[in-house]
């Protein structure tokens, strides 16, 4: 069954006519469209794409099997749009997505449309986005190559001297230059003391002899992304930098570990944070293990103490605990990780052993 059928079946068992989606990521799903501010219609009876002039001819090639409609400003107008979209195809009821929709657009939806019921609704597609297909998972191996490969590439620039900002700027360079569509999402790069920022934006700081550099990044391939973390030391590494890298080390490998289908997207966060908590560093722990990915950074399902999710095969999720020690600063690994009936599949390959640059 296709995507467009799967999710037509379900908008029959919710009791809804059709389904406005305005989320990019989802549109990109179910249409195969690669560009912006465009709206997806689904009903038992049509698929329509409804585009403005700029992307009319990109829809055309792109929205294989839909019928592609153009809004104009200031008439015929978005909403007028869809209220004859609606009349054409016998949508009375229609679902929309409460989690994507501006207040703004919803009260358009609900004085403009006649005869037509906007419902709101949750995470239909995000629901079947959760299991990846064959192709999107190849999509997501070729991502995490690509960053696998730029991670190799960056250690040969990292030096005493050079800024975040530099590396940030080159990891961007090569992860272009190894055949992504872009970067997975904006990358931190934290030096020093700033590694103890779990999400820091990299700055003008200098690398220095003896620094902790912690690089998160990911490359887009086909609209997939991949995400990884890895820290490096530059110069040398002291006793406690070690004793710390290799409590993270351990823990990404416990909750690695513990993946599998079936089991809940709580036990592996509880395996990593036991592992740190029992080495003493609990209180510096203080985020989830990890989370989804695929068209977006950051899906279902989100592995954390109060995760409700079961993992199943097709999941595709990362596994990144840290150790944040603030005014001294932080570790943390992270892989792209598969899973799989009976375990997991880890497909971002780069080495994870504790890598001091000259």
């Amino acid at each position: 069954m296709c995507r467009v059928q799967k999710l037509e079946e379900i908008l029959k068992a919710g009791n809804l006519d059709g389904m406005l989606l305005v989320n990019d990521s989802n549109i990109r799903y179910i249409s195969g469209f690669t560009g912006s501010e465009s709206y997806v219609i689904i009903s038992a009876k049509a698929r329509i794409f409804i585009t403005d002039s700029r992307y009319t001819e990109q829809a055309e090639a792109e929205c294989d099997g839909f019928e592609i409609v153009r809004w104009r400003s200031p008439m015929p107008g978005l909403v007028e749009t869809i209220q004859q979209v609606c009349k054409t195809n016998g949508v009375k009821v229609l679902g929309f997505e409460q989690g994507k929709v501006t207040y703004e657009l919803y009260e358009k939806l609900a004085k403009g449309l006649e005869g037509v019921k906007p419902v709101p609704t949750s995470q239909l597609v995000e629901g079947i986005r959760y299991v990846k297909d064959e192709g999107e998972t190849e999509c997501i191996r070729n991502a995490a190559k690509i960053a696998d490969e730029a991670f190799e590439e960056i250690l040969k620039y990292i030096k005493v001297g050079v800024t975040e900002k530099d590396i940030e700027r080159e990891l961007q360079y090569l992860i272009k230059k190894k055949g992504a569509e872009d970067i997975g999402f904006p990358i931190i790069v934290a030096s020093g003391k700033r590694s103890s920022l779990p999400h820091a934006i990299p700055s003008d700081k200098s690398i220095e002899k003896g620094d902790f550099i912690t690089m998160d990044f990911g490359a887009m391939y086909k609209g997939y992304r991949s995400d990884m973390t890895r820290t490096v030391v530059v110069g040398e590494a002291d006793e406690k930098q070690r004793e710390i890298y290799n409590i993270v080390k351990a823990a990404q490998a416990e909750g690695v570990l513990a993946i599998k289908a079936g089991v809940s997207g709580k036990i592996p966060d509880d395996c990593a944070r036991g592992y740190i908590e029992n080495a003493g560093y609990g209180d510096f722990f203080g985020h989830g293990l990890g989370h989804g990915v695929g068209l977006d950074i950051h899906e279902e399902p989100f592995m954390s103490q109060s995760c409700k999710k079961t993992l199943v095969e097709g999941n595709v999720i990362t596994v990144e605990p840290g150790i944040y020690l603030p005014d001294w600063g932080g570790v943390r690994i992270e892989d792209t990780v598969l899973v799989k009936a009976d375990g997991a599949e880890i497909l971002t390959k780069a080495s994870k052993e504790l890598i001091v640059l000259a």
